[in-house]
């Protein structure tokens, strides 16, 4: 079998089903469609207040995947790691929350 894509910033790894795939890829393909039409709007010089108010939804559908994983990541990786005795996974997440909330 082939090797395992690895992204070259993460050094930690997060079994996901296929389920999950499929649905988290559906909505970020679901945002970047959200981008192209703020990328149209502007190229079909839209007025700027219909520019923001697209801009604003994509914003939300960022927070909401963002929302959406960082659930999942507390209740899996979080609960395994803090079960395992690695207790730096509580100032990991902390950073990560501070991170999200800029």
């Amino acid at each position: 079998m082939g090797e395992k894509k690895q992204c070259p910033c993460c050094e930690k790894h997060t079994e996901r089903s296929e389920e999950e795939k499929r649905r988290l890829r559906n909505r970020l393909k679901r945002i970047e469609g959200q981008v192209r039409g703020l990328q149209n709007m502007l190229e079909n010089d839209a007025y700027c207040a219909d520019i923001l108010t697209q801009s604003a939804a994509v914003s939300a559908a960022i927070n909401a995947f963002n929302k959406d994983l960082l659930a999942r990541h507390i209740r899996t990786c979080v609960v395994r790691d803090i079960r395992a005795g690695d207790d730096e996974v509580v100032n990991e997440l902390t950073a990560l929350v501070q991170k999200l909330m800029k």
